[in-house]
C-alpha cells in the first residue's frame, strides 16, 4: 500500500526528505489502507512546536459511522522535538516549504514521507519535461 503525491516532485525541487508517523483515528487508518487518500494540494505547517499535515483528503470509511467527519481536517505528524526544531530553522529560509511526498505502510504503521522543497518556475518545469522526454527516447533507442 503506497499513496504518492505525483505533482510534488514536478512542482518542487526536493532538497531533503524525512519520515514521520501520522496520528489518525481507526476509521481513517482503514480508509487509507483501502486507498481512499489523496495528497494533492496537501502541505505541512509547524505551530507551537508541533507539525501538522493540512489539506490531505482521507475519504470516509464505508463501514464506519462518523457524524460530522471532515475529510480534509488537519492531522498531527509524529516527530521528535529535535527534528521539529531543525525543520523550523530550514523553513525560515525564503522559498522553502514542507511538501508531503507519499504515505506508506511500514511494520503495520502508516508513515508519511515528506520533503523540503523549493518551488519550480515554469521554465524549470519545461526543462524537466524535456529531460524526461529525451531520457525516454534514449531508453527506447537502446532497447530496440
Amino acid at each position: 500500500m503506497e499513496i504518492n503525491n505525483s505533482r510534488a516532485r514536478f512542482d518542487y525541487e526536493i532538497l531533503d526528505t524525512w519520515e514521520a508517523g501520522l496520528r489518525l483515528t481507526g476509521a481513517e487508518v482503514k480508509a487509507v489502507r483501502a486507498g481512499s487518500m489523496s495528497l494533492k494540494g496537501a502541505y505541512i505547517t509547524i505551530h507551537n512546536d508541533e507539525a501538522f499535515l493540512l489539506n490531505a483528503h482521507i475519504g470516509l470509511y464505508a463501514k464506519a459511522i462518523q457524524k460530522g467527519y471532515d475529510p480534509t481536517q488537519s492531522r498531527k505528524l509524529l516527530l521528535h522535538k529535535k527534528e521539529i526544531k531543525r525543520l523550523i530553522g530550514l523553513t525560515q529560509q525564503k522559498g522553502l516549504t514542507l511538501v508531503p511526498l507519499k504515505v506508506y505502510s511500514s511494520h503495520n504503521k502508516l508513515k508519511l514521507e515528506f520533503g523540503l522543497g523549493r518551488g519550480r518556475s515554469r521554465i524549470d518545469k519545461r526543462a524537466v519535461i524535456k529531460k524526461r522526454d529525451i531520457d525516454r527516447e534514449i531508453k527506447t533507442a537502446f532497447s530496440s
